[in-house]
């Protein structure tokens, strides 16, 4: 078959159903780029699990003079129990990588700069602010092993672990990949829908053609072929533009706003869009012609 019989025939089914294939452009771009998003948000949250639990801490309250913890029954925690919890804490070389004490004066300059936009950073004191030992561990999963030997010690108020926060946080960046995946879903199979009418439309609109050829010999997949490349095509086109939106939305909205807004944490790079663009284009391509091939079958039976 000739490349330049393809060219004209593909061209000419694109011509002949020009809105139907606008319309396979414009879904297959949208349904894309929300599968495309969907992807990156994925990756977003394993760079940011990545880079958070790396840098979670467990912190050791300890007990204050306005304590109300049952175990601050004794008042506030001494100077000698304070040494022994650090000594005992950096004897624990196995899965304790460092240890820092912030006093109550570093606490509340810490307060001050978290909350130094709002007014109660002005009536607070350094007596309100608890006293601590921030433990890095070299497995962030070993925090039972510190909370089992020192949640109940006399003179420490309780001890936290970060990541329980940072996983409320991650529950509902999780809950929005699902969302973005279940609404991608839906656009796709609403793309394969929409191809496999347009490809019935075509192959009814030249079904004279068609029988013409079938009565000269043509083969099944010499009658198909310019119509899947007309799938193809219009599915190409769409990918392209989805990509575009990606590529889009990483130069404006992640680098230029997001990544200068919330600089307390880190965001994809550029490799996770080059990872993501052939998946999204062999995606588009090889699900219109998937598409356009099943309902060729049968219509074209002539």
């Amino acid at each position: 078959m000739r490349f330049s019989y393809l060219v004209k025939e593909v061209s000419t089914g694109l011509r002949r159903n020009l809105t139907l294939s606008l319309a396979v452009i414009i879904t297959v771009a949208v349904s894309l780029s929300l599968f495309g998003s969907a992807l990156l948000i994925n990756a977003q949250v394993n760079k940011m699990k990545d880079y958070w639990f790396d840098r979670v801490e467990v912190s050791i309250f300890l007990c204050g003079s306005i304590s109300d913890s049952p175990n601050c029954i004794d008042g506030a925690i001494s100077e000698e129990e304070k040494g022994q919890i650090r000594s005992d804490l950096q004897g624990m070389t196995d899965i304790v990588d460092t240890v820092f004490y912030e006093s109550k004066e570093q606490a509340l300059l810490r307060f001050k700069e978290q909350f130094k936009n709002s007014p109660i950073a002005d009536t607070a004191s350094a007596e309100q602010m608890p006293e601590s030992f921030r433990v890095k561990l070299i497995d962030p999963t070993k925090f039972a092993v510190i909370e089992g030997a020192f949640g109940l010690r006399p003179g420490i108020e309780q001890v936290v672990d970060q990541r329980q926060t940072l996983q409320k946080l991650f529950d509902a960046l999780g809950g929005l990949q699902k969302l973005a995946q279940a609404i991608a879903g839906v656009m796709i199979l609403v793309t394969i829908l929409l191809i496999s009418n347009t490809m019935r439309v075509a192959a009814y609109n030249r079904r004279r053609e068609t029988g013409i050829m079938r009565l000269v010999g043509a083969s099944n997949f010499t009658i198909q072929l310019p119509f899947l490349l007309e799938a193809a095509v219009a599915a190409a086109i769409g990918s392209a533009v989805a990509v575009g939106a990606l590529v889009a939305s990483k130069i404006f909205l992640i680098d230029q706003t997001l990544a200068k807004t919330f600089t307390f944490t880190t965001f994809i790079g550029w490799e996770a869009i080059y990872s993501v663009i052939p998946i999204m284009l062999g995606a588009g391509v090889g699900l219109a012609v998937l598409a356009a091939g099943t309902t060729l079958r049968k219509y074209l039976k002539v």
